[in-house]
């Protein structure tokens, strides 16, 4: 695995994800950084809605990063390369939640077709809170929610990802997004996201000392795999 000095990896940041994605797949493997890091954030939060546990968030994540990088000569950029990473990440998250039988049903969390109350969620519409406070009131409100909202809400409202993007990293329908995304709005409470803001953006944030541990974590373990994920085909 060639190390690349900073002039080159600078020049490589600005890169394209399909350009990046080609000089991996071409040998220049200690590229893939670029991708994780660009993307971890994002990785992070959709598998953290999903199993709501930092710990294990970061062991998915580097299921995932070893998973895409295994079949990254798969990619074939019909969809964009984030929402294809994301949809590896959230099937490596679905599959642990199965593997423990955890998944949630969604009955139990509405009531005549309607959402039922979430006692867990209790915010003062007079209360004055710092940004910083209404980013945690905001991570803590969507925790609470059942698996299916979380992952919409996190993608569609925190990550700002398109409906189509959402749907397809989730592999669900546009629809089944829109109403997902409805129901978990009104188990937030009315008002709770639209208060937030813009420090929603700031909410399970990726923090760089975890970023660095993924990474290494990651490379540590295509150390054990062939340098060049086009061999792996």
């Amino acid at each position: 695995m060639r190390s690349f000095d900073v002039v080159e990896k600078a020049r490589a940041e600005g890169w394209s994800d399909e350009q990046v994605v080609a000089q991996v797949l071409a040998g220049e493997t200690a590229l893939y950084e670029i991708l994780m890091r660009r993307y971890n954030q994002r990785v992070y939060r959709a598998v953290r809605a999903i199993l709501r546990d930092d710990s294990e968030a970061e062991d998915v994540m580097q299921d995932a990063y070893v998973r895409a990088y295994r079949h990254l000569a798969q990619f074939e950029g019909r969809a964009s390369f984030s929402t294809w990473l994301t949809r590896i990440a959230v099937n490596e998250a679905l599959a642990r939640v199965r593997r423990r039988g955890r998944s949630e049903p969604l009955d139990e969390y509405f009531e005549g077709g309607e959402p039922a109350a979430n006692p867990q969620i209790n915010l003062d519409p007079e209360q004055n809170v710092s940004n910083a406070e209404l980013s945690q009131l905001l991570e803590e409100a969507i925790l609470a929610l059942p698996e299916q909202y979380r992952a919409v809400l996190m993608l569609r409202d925190i990550e700002e990802m398109s409906t189509a993007e959402t749907a397809a990293a989730l592999d669900v329908s546009e629809e089944n997004v829109k109403v997902r995304l409805h129901r978990g709005h009104a188990l937030l409470r009315k008002g709770l996201i639209s208060r937030i803001g813009p420090s929603a953006k700031d909410a399970f944030s990726f923090m760089s000392a975890r970023c660095d541990r993924v990474v290494r974590g990651v490379f540590e373990r295509l150390a054990e795999s062939p340098a060049n994920p086009a061999l792996l085909q």
